[in-house]
């Protein structure tokens, strides 16, 4: 297996991702190898940092441009052709690597997904999705900002994907699926809403629990939430924010009380970089969506989640559930 690694993407590029990258070949298990995608000499001058890298599973290409994260995405991808996201999805759609990952513009890997991976057979949108923590476990959150604006049926696409990968990789036997909504009874909602419900509900191969409220979400009443892409994403970066607010709190409380109390459990379960980064998913490939802000570990568990993607054969699942599925109206 090789993983394709946007080596310039995150803000503090590439000794955030070079440290990520030898992080997980050091911890992770797994026979995979890592396609490091970008300055060439920048990345060689960091790694000589890691002796103890595994440098015969470690390959790097040569990526000269990089897209900055206020660049017009679509025109980027058309304007820097040897930028390390062009490249390194280039790398997949040529079958050289099996997935690719990126701190960098979310705007540009997606656009980049979408013009040379192109969207699966079944799907109009693709969704990125992301992983929340509940009061029992996790939740996965569709659209978590590629669709600002969706119909309906997008909606039950996301549904399909989700359940997919709620099924692959959260190893959930049977995905609860929730529409977000302003109420839990069937008929509240604008005209989209009350839509989406009805094609929720008449569907056969989900397992519908009708609409969550956001108060829902933590309590663990849905294994796959979507919504569209503008509440998703407004959802995610408050989710971000609070847990570091709540971390903040703990932490201040304990230095005045001079307490001592083990609070790691409750910053691992809050922290967000314990999740890697978001798939998108619907996209003929593997992509992985971190932030820009991303610090080693989140790069290290973005390419955990890049091989465990790939080892279930997500996308083939998918395209496979999308064939079977109704079409829709």
């Amino acid at each position: 297996m090789r993983i394709a690694l946007d080596a310039m993407g995150s803000d503090r590029a590439p000794a955030i991702e070079v440290e990520g990258a030898v992080g997980a070949l050091l911890s992770l298990d797994g026979d995979f190898q890592l396609v490091l995608v970008g300055d060439q000499p920048r990345i060689e001058a960091e790694l000589a940092r890691f002796p103890e890298a595994p440098r015969e599973r470690i390959e790097i290409v040569h990526a000269p441009q990089r897209i900055e994260m206020g660049e017009p995405p679509a025109q980027a991808i058309r304007r820097k052709p040897d930028s390390s996201i062009v490249v390194g999805l280039a790398l997949q759609k040529q079958g050289e690597v099996d997935a690719f990952i990126s701190a960098g513009s979310t705007g540009a890997v997606m656009a980049g997904s979408l013009v040379l991976l192109r969207p699966l057979p079944g799907v109009d949108r693709p969704a990125i999705g992301a992983l929340l923590p509940t009061r029992h476990g996790r939740i996965l959150l569709l659209d978590a900002g590629a669709n600002i604006d969706t119909r309906p049926h997008h909606l039950v696409q996301f549904a399909h994907l989700g359940t997919i990968y709620a099924r692959n990789l959260m190893g959930i036997e049977e995905p609860r699926v929730g529409l977000l909504n302003i109420g839990e009874e069937p008929e509240k909602g604008d005209e989209r809403a009350l839509e989406a419900h009805r094609l929720l509900a008449a569907s056969t191969s989900l397992h519908f629990v009708g609409n969550i409220e956001g108060r829902d979400i933590i309590e663990d009443k849905c294994d796959v939430v979507v919504c569209d892409g503008f509440v998703g994403n407004v959802l995610l970066k408050f989710y971000e924010s609070v847990a570091t607010f709540i971390v903040g709190l703990f932490r201040a409380e304990l230095e005045a009380a001079n307490a001592d109390l083990d609070i790691s459990r409750i910053i691992q379960v809050l922290d967000y970089t314990e999740y890697g980064g978001a798939p998108l998913l619907g996209v003929n490939g593997v992509t992985i969506i971190c932030h820009g802000g991303s610090p080693p570990r989140a790069v290290r568990n973005a390419i955990r989640v890049a091989v465990q993607a790939v080892e279930s054969q997500v996308v083939a699942h998918i395209q496979t559930r999308l064939a079977a599925a109704q079409p829709n109206p």
